[in-house]
């Protein structure tokens, strides 16, 4: 069994065909899937999939690029939202210098606020990183200075030496389909050689479609693809990976109770 630990089911492109997306999803072999929020209206609609489908999970948090229309959110709200039994992770999260949608003090603000819940609740937080190794690097050691808190770099197309630090603070790693793409020899060589008990697989879907989908619209289906591409960088089998991965997100959340 797969698990797409990272997807926006309602995101367009996926929740005009829900229904058919999981069902094509399940029949791949995906038995689980953890569905992302990135802003606060999103919150109810993640969370109300998450009630529908037994085997979806929901996380609440802010996105960077949504930190300007956020800035005012605070600890409390995010808090309650993760009392709901459904909800089992905080994100994502982090900062986005690429695009700068919103403002890089706001973002780096919301990032610890994030950060701070994951701490006090346990839940992992997802951490969204892009243009902004440094920064990220530094807040993610600060704050686990201040207490432990589990977390995973989700779609991780960052540096070797970006990957050593956040190992080094016991974080997870997580692949997406840019890991499939033909430009992407540097990330091939990482995810060669990540520690077996700290690599997930996700889709990040809609986006990112794995090869052969590139163009489409990327499904959880699809997960299955970048799994068999990982499985072989590492010289695995297959279903070896898929199982090792469905442990690594067993033990990360543990609120999904699997």
């Amino acid at each position: 069994m797969l698990i797409d630990s990272h997807c926006h089911l309602e995101y367009k492109g996926l929740v005009e065909d829900q229904d058919g997306v999981l069902a094509r999803a399940r029949q791949a072999g995906v038995g689980g899937f953890l569905s992302i929020s990135t802003r606060q209206r999103e919150w109810d609609q993640v969370i109300g999939t998450a009630e529908r489908q037994a085997d979806v999970w929901a996380s609440v948090g802010i996105h960077p690029h949504e930190a300007d229309g956020h800035a005012d959110l605070g600890e409390a709200a995010l808090l309650a939202a993760t009392e709901h039994p459904r909800v089992i992770a905080i994100g994502e999260t982090g900062l986005d210098y690429y695009y700068d949608h919103s403002d890089r003090a706001a973002q780096r603000a919301l990032f610890r606020r994030h950060i701070a819940v994951a701490r006090q609740t346990g839940l992992p937080l997802i951490v969204h990183t892009r243009d902004a190794e440094a920064d990220t690097a530094a807040i993610l050691t600060d704050e686990m200075e201040k207490g432990a808190y589990p977390a995973l770099i989700h779609c991780f197309t960052a540096s070797a030496d970006f990957a050593r630090t956040v190992l080094d603070l016991g974080l997870t790693i997580s692949l997406s389909g840019s890991v499939t793409f033909k430009n992407a020899k540097a990330l091939q060589d990482i995810a060669a050689g990540l520690p077996e008990d700290r690599v997930l697989v996700e889709t990040d879907a809609p986006f990112l479609a794995p090869v052969p989908h590139r163009g489409q619209v990327c499904e959880p289906s699809f997960v299955a693809d970048t799994a068999r591409f990982v499985a072989g960088l590492r010289g695995e089998n297959p279903d070896r990976l898929a199982e090792r991965t469905t442990r690594n997100f067993t033990r990360l959340f543990t609120k999904a109770g699997l």
